[in-house]
């Protein structure tokens, strides 16, 4: 009996490398896609050894037309299905809105939310024509609050993963938002954020973000927030003001 595929992108640190991680234990065969091919590789000989499963390497830059293309190329791909999509590829920026440049956004909003649907768009068909497929888009609680642009990217993942999951739910396809919040990853490091204001009930391990949104979607939730304590904030976040929700969004900076 073939093993189901799974393609990661941004699968080689963080919540990427953890959910490469924990599916390649379950027994899937792994797609991992990130920009460096060296700790790419690096990653497919340990899973491989660990897991005895088939580790495919696709080197690609999410931001640039090319790279995208050559990862849609691959789900599209009917000869090798892919039944799982794990969008996690992403970075934020550090400084504010105006202090960014355009080509800076443009980017940032690129890889957070116009490639996650260009990849989404890619695998649909096959997986709706086999009648069964998973698609697992990393967002985050900046979702629900005034976060900048990389909050207002979120919030669209979030709001296209709600209606995918509605749509195509019901035909086998189910689509999940993961959306924890301060994760320890190499994540804010990259973006060079100050984390002192980030108070330590606040962090969340990847291995627990990644356990729970894989349980979401396998039971066909749109929406996962790791931890009751992040699903409470989000829940009381509703009943506060727009400006203190963005304060506490801003720890971080």
């Amino acid at each position: 009996m073939e093993r189901p595929t799974a393609l990661v992108t941004g699968a080689t640190s963080g919540i990427g490398a953890e959910f490469a991680q924990q599916l390649g234990r379950s027994q899937h065969d792994l797609i991992l896609v990130a920009r460096d091919v060296v700790r790419l590789e690096a990653k497919a000989v340990r899973l491989r050894t660990e897991y005895g499963v088939n580790v495919e390497v696709l080197p690609a830059d999410l931001v640039t037309d090319h790279g995208v293309a050559s990862v849609c190329a691959r789900l599209a791909d009917s000869a090798k299905p892919v039944s799982m999509l794990v969008n996690n590829a992403g970075f934020s920026l550090v400084n504010a809105f105006e202090r960014n440049t355009i080509d800076e956004e443009s980017a940032h909003l690129r890889i957070l939310a116009q490639t996650p649907m260009e990849l989404a768009h890619a695998v649909l068909p096959g997986m709706l024509e086999r009648g069964t497929g998973s698609i697992i888009n990393v967002a985050s609680v900046s979702a629900f609050i005034p976060r900048g642009t990389y909050g207002a990217a979120k919030s669209w993942l979030v709001s296209f993963s709600r209606f995918a999951n509605l749509r195509y739910g019901p035909k086998g396809v189910r689509v999940t938002a993961v959306c924890p919040g301060f994760v320890h990853t190499e994540f804010h490091e990259r973006m060079g954020a100050n984390m002192r204001g980030v108070r330590p009930w606040m962090w969340l391990e990847a291995g627990r973000v990644v356990r729970d949104g894989l349980a979401a979607n396998a039971a066909g939730k749109a929406v996962s927030i790791p931890s009751r304590r992040y699903a409470t904030l989000m829940a009381l976040n509703r009943l506060v003001p727009d400006r203190l929700a963005a304060a506490a969004g801003n720890r971080g900076r």
